[in-house]
């Protein structure tokens, strides 16, 4: 029985409670004792449930009110100290004058370096010359890149009557030019053909040869556009003749070439300090292999805070104004200057699904006729002159947009055609020390190609002279190998590009090692030579020819400056396939023929190069006098060689400074009758 309240009502008080129990009784009679139990009993398992789903309802209601409570409290503003106040204050302020601030530190930064500068120019200037050419070229393209970004319109309408007047004189005027630049290159090889030789005339020569061969077998030879390929030669021309017959030019890129080799020189820390202090006994593993990994780290970095992008932008857009070529092939050329053949394509990625057959094939050209500059700093640590290989590099890429747009001439519309330039992909990485960290992870791939491809590519060449040793034995001719085929193969080609007859068999060789197999191998060849005469010692040892002419050398520096083999021709058509997956078929299909314009480009580049190098005397004179002359009838003797001339004089000038009737030393009775009979010398008793 349950306690009810009580309700009040105008006739008195009724308590709800017995009223129920009457009820109760009622039913009592009506029905009897044992039913009525078993329905109390129901009754009260029903009120359990109900109580205890209540209870759990409260319990979850109280709970969130509770929540609502503890969140309302913690919404509730709290006092905050001095240091926070302080901090909020700061921050307001940063935020409000953010700008200002940034003007003011950069401000603060720049003068500081102004001020350091101009002391260390006061100081030394020979000393700071390098800084003072460095700082002198960044204030140029900060202060040209804000003038065309700011005055762009302006700048294009005060040219614009000039270029409205030069396009309708072009018609004439592209002839009158190129008939003015061919007589000055004919008059200018006459007298320098005078003044040095004929080696110059036999380049030229075979610059013309290869041009005409790359028309002649042109995909479209009716439709060839002449203005990027004269222009291309031009530019290739005008920078070798910079490069390697100025003073100033030669000076820089010896520099450039010297700092080149320090830099690299810092990766023997790291080599020393993870494979010991000999680590030079395996000088290929752990001394050429980490300058790859240290030069893509470097790479990477600049990448990162946009350095390359930038730089590769510049050298683009002046091939392209110069050449007329599209913003793409431009760029892709001008980024094969500085990265390999796989990572260039990367900078117009977006752009490739939409480029011409014609851009396509500039593309895969590009990558071809150049080396990247991970795997330059090894080429420069096998002993290869570092500032050939850095001028072949540059002279290269014009060559290659030029014997593209020769060999597949463009005869679609361009769809990329941008007049604000190329959107160029930037790196992934966050800060420069993850680029860093990536540089050096994206070259253990690099790394390990390197090295499988020469234990395999130097094994099987091992195996094929073998076999073809065998072979020539049959027919008593046991000297037949794979590098004498390819001599007699590649001799024609390299003769033309200007190296010495007697020479010409063994770049013959080098050409057939970089086109077979890599440009590995061709170099590390190649520095053997070089060695070999730099040590000096007989120029013929059983009648082999034991070391090559420096001019020899130059050339086939340039020759061999180039992915164009097959190897390679695997890898780009893998890389772009997975870049433009769309144009499989024409990426495959164009593939080889970039491979051979990539091979021509650099035998221009060689031509080149053999038209313009004057070698100094690189050889110790006293064995170039005692080759000479010891190789060579006495009445045949080259002379018009600068360096045999240079040689024989230094000779009269130790003979007469001597106290002896003859120098001795290292010099021969048999070099001084041979420079009296060249040289009528009135200051020495030749008698």
């Amino acid at each position: 029985m349950e306690l009810k309240e009580t309700v009040h009502d105008h006739l008195g008080m009724h308590n709800l409670s017995f009223q129920h129990d009457t009820k109760d009784m009622d039913i009592i009679n009506q029905e009897g004792l044992g039913d009525y139990l078993r329905r109390v009993k129901n009754s009260q398992n029903e009120k359990n449930v109900h109580t205890n789903q209540k209870d759990e309802f409260i319990n979850i209601e109280s709970d969130m009110h509770e929540n609502k409570h503890d969140s309302a409290d913690e919404e509730q503003p709290h006092s905050k100290g001095p240091l926070e106040k302080t901090y909020d204050k700061v921050c307001d302020f940063y935020k409000k004058h953010k700008t200002r601030i940034y003007y003011v530190i950069r401000g603060i930064l720049i003068t500081a370096y102004f001020t350091a500068f101009i002391a260390a120019c006061c100081l030394n200037f020979l000393r700071a010359l390098p800084l003072f050419i460095v700082t002198v070229l960044v204030v140029f393209f900060i202060c040209w890149d804000f003038l065309v970004a700011k005055y762009e319109d302006r700048i294009i309408a005060f040219f614009s009557p000039g270029k409205r007047l030069l396009e309708k004189q072009w018609f004439w005027l592209k002839w009158v030019l190129c008939a003015a630049f061919i007589i000055a290159i004919i008059l200018w090889l006459i007298f320098d053909t005078a003044k040095l030789g004929s080696h110059q005339m036999i380049s030229f020569g075979g610059l013309v040869v290869y041009i005409l061969l790359m028309f002649i077998f042109s995909k479209y030879p009716t439709q060839v556009a002449w203005r990027p390929v004269f222009s291309g030669i031009v530019m290739q021309f005008i920078l070798g003749l910079l490069i390697l017959r100025t003073k100033v030019g030669f000076d820089v890129f010896n520099w450039l070439g010297y700092q080149i080799q320090t830099f690299l020189d810092y990766s023997d820390t790291g080599a020393k300090f993870v494979f010991g202090e000999k680590y030079t006994d395996h000088f290929f593993a752990f001394k050429v292999l980490p300058i790859v990994v240290f030069f893509s780290t470097v790479m990477s970095m600049l990448y990162h805070v946009g350095f390359m992008q930038w730089l590769v932008g510049k050298v683009g857009w002046i091939m392209q104004i110069f050449m007329g070529t599209t913003p793409v092939e431009s760029l892709v050329a001008a980024g094969n200057i500085f990265v390999g053949q796989t990572e260039s394509p990367l900078l117009v990625r977006p752009y490739l699904p939409h480029i011409t057959k014609s851009e396509l094939h500039a593309v895969m050209t590009a990558g071809f006729s150049t080396i990247a500059g991970s795997v330059l700093g090894a080429y420069i640590s096998f002993g290869v002159s570092a500032s050939h290989l850095l001028s072949a590099s540059v002279m290269s890429a014009p060559a290659s947009l030029a014997t593209s747009k020769l060999f597949w001439p463009e005869t679609e519309k361009p769809e990329v055609t941008l007049k604000s330039g190329l959107k160029m992909a930037k790196g992934e990485s966050k800060n420069i020390l993850e680029a860093a960290s990536q540089g050096a992870s994206c070259s253990i791939l690099l790394v390990a190609n390197i090295a499988v491809n020469l234990i395999s590519f130097l094994a099987l060449l091992a195996f094929i002279d073998s076999a073809l040793s065998w072979v020539g034995s049959l027919f008593d001719y046991p000297q037949l190998n794979f590098e004498n085929i390819c001599a007699y193969i590649f001799m024609p080609f390299s003769f033309m590009m200007g190296v010495d007859w007697e020479d010409s068999f063994i770049v013959g060789g080098l050409l057939g090692y970089k086109t077979f197999f890599n440009e590995f191998v061709a170099y590390e060849r190649l520095s053997k030579l070089i060695h070999n005469r730099e040590k000096g010692g007989s120029m013929y040892i059983n009648n082999v020819k034991q070391y090559m002419t420096v001019r020899s050398e130059t050339i086939a520096t340039y020759a061999l400056c180039g992915f164009a083999n097959f190897g390679s021709l695997g890898m780009v058509i893998g890389s772009l396939t997975s870049i433009a997956p769309a144009r499989r078929m024409e990426i495959a299909g164009g593939a080889f023929r970039a491979m051979i314009a990539g091979t021509v480009a650099c035998f221009m580049t060689a031509c080149i190069a053999g038209m313009l190098t004057v070698p100094g005397v690189e050889v110790p004179c006293h064995i170039l006098l005692q080759s000479v002359f010891n190789s060579t009838n006495s009445t045949n003797f080259p002379a018009n060689r600068t360096e045999l001339i240079e040689c024989c004089q230094q000779l009269f000038t130790s003979a007469n400074n001597s106290q002896e009737s003859f120098p001795g030393g290292n010099y021969t009775m048999r070099s001084l009758r041979g420079c009296c009979q060249i040289l009528n010398q009135p200051a020495f008793n030749c008698t």
